[in-house]
């Protein structure tokens, strides 16, 4: 951890996982509670697992980018949010310019959560819509009015935020073209400076509360499609331009500038414009990434408690990259954040048996080019940036070959 203090400096990621209801589509990591008192024990727990980081570093680490995601951040009462950023930021140097962002529920952030935060150097809030429509909100328990959107998109810009973003899903159970066109004009009503577009993952194997949306209520593949088509249609014509994976931004924000000159990054918090070569995650379930390896934490809520509170790392598996891996690693980096990448000489062997015949294969379909130099997405490509991502994927690539 000896370059904690480089000119770098690193990134946190804080996992907070409570909320107060299931969303029944969510894939994230989450403790559905009424109970608040369980905020004292895991912020307790979050700053003890930070000193443990504080003690392997041989300098106090500058924070270039902080991030508190869910679960709910916002189910923190905002003493505590404070008493949690503040602890963590006590023993550490704030880079000038650094980026904090929060991700909010529209119907429980308030005012004071958003004075408070403005006041520790937050100036980027995400709020989850999903969808407007009443319908398609009771098939996935996610209850929010615009009215509470509006209401919290207006107190973060009146406290003095910067960026405000909206997630927004397709392919949802009962979603329609007509209302998904109708909430995304609701959105740009409020001008949000970026829109974070998902594709819903309908993965119940893996998600029990998934489980209980009826499978015929969602849209088949062309439907899914044509919902997406559409979306980006109006957005594009909005203004937004598609700077990567789902994000769409307006040209005054700085995930776009970033975009354009080429200084585009993404990690595991998604893109940003810092560069930092570490990321420290703390919390249940979090990934940290080193650069040259990859750790998680544990993500049971009681394993992570009985392995902190006992005084060790919750890290419960990892994985150390080789050569081969960072390098084809910076070639979906560059992908994702630049739309291109070049193809050099090293680990040629691999590009020519497992790479060059999948882009092969997305040249013929109009998605990327080929030239000598490398590989670039082409306009029709942009959608299915993930697809060409995949193609530089050796794990994936060789796993599905061995079945095969």
């Amino acid at each position: 951890m000896n370059r904690s203090n480089g000119p770098e400096g690193i990134s946190l990621y804080i996992h907070l996982p409570f909320c107060e209801s299931l969303c029944i589509y969510c894939g994230c990591n989450k403790k559905i509670t009424t109970n608040h008192k369980v905020e004292e024990e895991y912020l307790q727990t979050i700053l003890q697992e930070w000193g443990m980081y504080l003690k392997m570093m041989d300098s106090p680490p500058v924070i270039r980018e902080l991030h508190l995601g869910g679960g709910t951040p916002t189910f923190f009462s905002p003493d505590n949010l404070n008493r949690l950023v503040s602890g963590l930021l006590e023993k550490a140097i704030v880079g000038p310019d650094h980026s904090f962002s929060i991700e909010g529920h529209p119907n429980n952030t308030t005012r004071e959560h958003l004075d408070v935060l403005y006041g520790l150097g937050f100036r980027r809030i995400s709020y989850g819509v999903q969808d407007l429509d009443p319908e398609v909100q009771r098939a996935i328990h996610r209850l929010q009015s615009f009215e509470n959107l509006r209401r919290a998109t207006e107190d973060a810009r009146s406290v003095g935020f910067t960026s405000v973003n909206f997630d927004l899903i397709y392919g949802l159970p009962l979603q329609t073209i007509g209302g998904l066109a109708r909430t995304i004009r609701e959105c740009l009503t409020l001008d949000p400076d970026r829109i974070a577009f998902y594709s819903y993952g309908h993965t119940p194997w893996l998600n029990c509360a998934q489980r209980l949306i009826d499978e015929n209520s969602l849209p088949d593949a062309e439907r899914k499609i044509a919902l997406y088509v559409r979306g980006k249609e109006i957005l594009t014509r909005a203004g937004y331009a598609n700077i990567g994976m789902d994000h769409f931004a307006l040209p005054k924000d700085e995930l776009y500038k970033a975009w354009k000159d080429g200084t585009l990054h993404r990690n595991f918090m998604g893109y940003t414009t810092q560069t930092s070569e570490i990321l420290v995650g703390l919390g249940v379930s979090s990934i940290s990434d080193a650069g040259t390896a990859l750790v998680q934490n544990d993500k049971t809520l009681g394993g992570y408690y009985r392995s902190v509170q006992s005084g060790e790392l919750a890290v419960r598996k990892g994985y150390f990259l080789n050569e081969e891996d960072q390098v084809f690693r910076r070639h979906i980096l560059d992908i994702a954040c630049k739309g291109y990448t070049n193809l050099g000489p090293i680990c040629s062997s691999q590009l020519l048996e497992w790479t060059l015949p999948r882009l092969r294969e997305l040249e013929r379909d109009g998605l990327v080019r080929l030239d000598a130099g490398g590989v670039k997405l082409t306009e029709a490509g942009w959608p299915f940036l993930r697809y060409v991502c995949k193609a530089f994927d050796l794990h994936l690539l060789r796993a599905a070959e061995a079945v095969i």
